[in-house]
């Protein structure tokens, strides 16, 4: 799987251009599904978030409106009571899974209940297009900082696709509690590597190659 890890979605030329280079295909030629399952489990988000998302009403954070050949809804949730061969079908036909933030714990707890973790590896050629949330999710932890929905087991893991963390919306003009310092302050208690990147920043990931790819400000944190 290739993965596209943003803040905000494809908020600039610089984002846009690495996604098209990821699904090395334009855009108006690729099927996508959106999944914004991570929208309901977050304190702060609700209903309207995710119909902003999933009807690209949302020029903040632009995902499903960039003009895709189709797109579909993947509701996590849903699955466990729809035959898996089903499912697994409309994603293994789709070339990109856009996946809306809010809670990284909610979200992953529902990939692994579905089943869509254990599909991942096999998923080579697909891009994984996460927002903030959606982003977090494939790091190994999100930190205590971030923990609101409390999952089964506790903790602050997440599914570990990728071996460092991050730290979305830094210095975000609504997000007093966001700045490079709480994420200074973030990445320290993880003793791990870590990034922190603003909504004009995005970190892909391909053929084991991280990059970042940015038009504001971002910082690592090495373990």
């Amino acid at each position: 799987m290739k993965l596209l890890l943003t803040s905000a979605g494809i908020t600039n030329p610089s984002v846009h251009e690495a996604l098209v280079d990821l699904l090395s295909k334009p855009i108006a030629e690729s099927d996508a599904l959106c999944i914004p399952t991570a929208t309901y489990g977050h304190p702060m988000a609700g209903p309207g978030e995710a119909w902003r998302f999933i009807s690209g009403q949302e020029p903040r954070t632009p995902m499903c409106e960039l003009g895709w050949k189709s797109l579909g809804v993947l509701e996590l949730t849903a699955l466990p009571s729809i035959d898996h061969d089903r499912w697994v079908s409309w994603v293994r036909e789709a070339d990109v899974l856009l996946v809306n933030g809010g809670d990284a714990l909610y979200l992953g707890h529902w990939m692994r209940e579905s089943g869509l973790a254990d599909l991942l590896p096999s998923l080579r050629e697909t891009v994984w297009v996460g927002l903030s949330g959606g982003s977090m999710v494939m790091t190994p932890r999100i930190g205590d900082y971030f923990v609101e929905w409390k999952p089964p087991a506790g903790g602050d893991s997440a599914l570990g696709v990728v071996d460092f963390s991050i730290f979305p919306h830094v210095d975000h003009e609504m997000m007093p509690d966001n700045t490079m310092a709480d994420a200074e302050r973030w990445a320290a208690d993880l003793s791990a590597p870590a990034y922190a990147i603003d909504d004009q920043t995005a970190i892909t990931v391909a053929d084991g190659t991280v990059e970042v790819v940015s038009e504001g400000h971002w910082r690592q944190f090495p373990s």
